[in-house]
């Protein structure tokens, strides 16, 4: 009779258990059941967000859902950031940013309102980025040790702009100085923060602000037009999309060649299936020639990789950056 009982208990609690198990499988399996958000910490227009939006066009054809793109610019992506940090893990929020939200802000920033280690987790590594060192169209020189010289006798620091404090063109700026002479020997730099490098061109551009960072992206309209001209590109190779453009070691400029890399990532304890498929599909959609000829023209070089393999790059390169951050001296309080 008890081995009757139990074994009526048995069948009863796991026909009770069966349809919450399939509502768990089911959440899971049926993802996505309605529209997807990727929060992009910059701002709207910019290079992050155009590379962004072609991706998410080849996603929502891909996973039947409309994936939307959030641009939420701010304090070197943490503002962005954040808001994907603290989402509810869900798969319906993803953070698509560059290098600097992992492998910059933890050192540079005293404290920050989220770990971006702990609390976003690795989903692919998009691209490889490069960026482009630009001054307005008549600047009377036409490469960097014309630039150096030119500053020398300004009497006065250059002004530099990039995306934020922090940022990869903040910290290449800072090693103008050091690489290129400082006081006594190529002049002096002061930075000018931005909320993306958009307005940074306008303004050297129309003269305000003297150099830039900007991407492939946002300044070849610019560089069409004939307002602003390139004088390098930074990273180990040339970029694709401008392939005339020598870079800082060609140039016999050493220290610039370090990775840019924009990667996608999910709020921690977002379900592991949901996160491979993603990836999948993120490498699926930039594989696809018509997307990759697109990445390349705005100077990123797809890659698509697994979780593991973002998070071994991120393992990789934030030391480097770290060290990077620690010898200029650079701290946001």
């Amino acid at each position: 009779m008890v081995r009757k009982a139990l074994r009526r208990r048995s069948i009863v609690g796991a026909a009770l258990a069966a349809p919450l198990l399939a509502g768990t499988g089911w959440a899971q399996d049926g993802w996505p059941a309605k529209p997807i958000r990727i929060v992009v910490p910059f701002t709207a227009g910019g290079a992050i967000d155009a590379l962004v939006r072609v991706i998410a066009d080849g996603l929502t054809s891909k996973l039947g859902q409309q994936v939307l793109v959030d641009p939420k610019p701010g304090a070197n992506t943490i503002v962005g950031s954040e808001i994907v940090a603290k989402a509810a893990p869900d798969g319906y929020t993803f953070l698509i940013t560059t290098n600097s939200t992992h492998t910059n802000n933890p050192t540079l920033y005293a404290r920050l309102p989220f770990d971006p280690a702990k609390d976003l987790i690795p989903v692919s590594l998009v691209s490889l980025g490069t960026i482009l060192l630009v001054v307005k169209a008549d600047a009377p020189f036409d490469d960097l040790r014309g630039m150096a010289a030119w500053v020398k006798g300004l009497g006065r620091p250059a002004t530099y702009g990039s995306w934020g404090i922090g940022s990869s063109g903040h910290l290449y700026g800072l090693m103008f100085e050091k690489v290129l002479g400082g006081p006594s020997g190529g002049g002096t730099y002061s930075h000018v923060p931005y909320r993306g490098d958009v307005q940074a061109l306008q303004d050297v551009a129309n003269g305000t602000l003297d150099i830039t960072w900007a991407s492939p992206t946002s300044a070849k309209p610019q560089i069409a037009a004939g307002r602003v001209k390139p004088l390098a590109v930074a990273g180990a190779r040339r970029s694709a999309s401008m392939p005339e453009l020598r870079t800082f070691a060609e140039q016999l400029i050493a220290g610039f060649d370090l990775s840019l890399f924009v990667a996608a990532y999910a709020p921690a304890g977002t379900p592991a299936a949901i996160v491979d498929r993603l990836s999948r599909e993120i490498k699926a959609v930039i594989a696809q020639p018509e997307v990759a000829e697109k990445m390349i023209a705005q100077g990123q070089t797809p890659v698509g990789s697994t979780p593991a393999e973002l998070a071994a790059v991120l393992a990789r390169e934030t030391p480097v950056w770290a060290d990077l951050i620690k010898q200029s001296g650079a701290k946001v309080e």
